[in-house]
């Protein structure tokens, strides 16, 4: 969700080139937060006992916080402008309290498995090793920045800050319902 602070500092500098400045830092601190969640569950592959209570703990954490999300709608106003310095941080702060390193939890878990052809990448990544965890954030930080940059330019040089007043809706009540749906298939899965 960084890419409206990318398009708040294209504008705020009315210049295209601060819109990519914030793609290293935005990634940074968003690969900072999946981390942060990923290693710790990559250390517990020592615990394969345990692994049905992690994937219930895992999956009621995921439910209670997009029930949260639900419930608390707020959006402060001070985060309409984060100064470029600060993007990381903030990045960091954002997706961690979004759970976007719990999201891959269950994937991480080997929660995903849909039919044999999928089995064999699954036991791999159900390793939960170090490098599996790294490998994962990695991926998934990759795709966040793609996508962000490019939400971000498109809006930022073709549609404008009118645009988003417009057509504006509240993607915390989607993210929050997502988690909802993610936690409780993840607590299906794990029962």
């Amino acid at each position: 969700m960084g890419w409206p602070i990318a398009v708040a500092n294209g504008m705020a500098a009315r210049r295209a080139g601060a819109v990519f400045s914030t793609l290293l830092p935005l990634g940074g601190g968003h690969f900072a937060a999946m981390a942060v969640v990923l290693v710790p569950f990559a250390w517990l592959s020592w615990y394969v006992e345990w692994s049905r209570a992690v994937r219930l703990g895992a999956g009621t954490l995921v439910l209670l916080f997009g029930i949260y999300k639900l419930i608390e709608r707020r959006h402060p106003r001070a985060l309409a402008r984060i100064r470029p310095t600060q993007l990381a941080w903030w990045s960091f702060l954002m997706a961690t309290a979004q759970g976007a390193g719990l999201m891959l939890v269950p994937f991480m878990l080997g929660l995903c498995v849909a039919g044999p052809a999928d089995a064999a990448v699954m036991n791999y990544l159900a390793q939960s090793n170090v490098a599996t965890a790294v490998a994962v954030a990695l991926v998934h930080t990759l795709a966040m920045m793609l996508a962000g940059v490019g939400m971000a330019w498109a809006v930022y040089r073709y549609l404008g800050l009118q645009f988003l007043r417009r057509a504006w809706f509240d993607l915390d009540l989607v993210w929050g319902a997502s988690l909802v749906i993610a936690g409780a298939a993840g607590v299906a899965g794990a029962l």
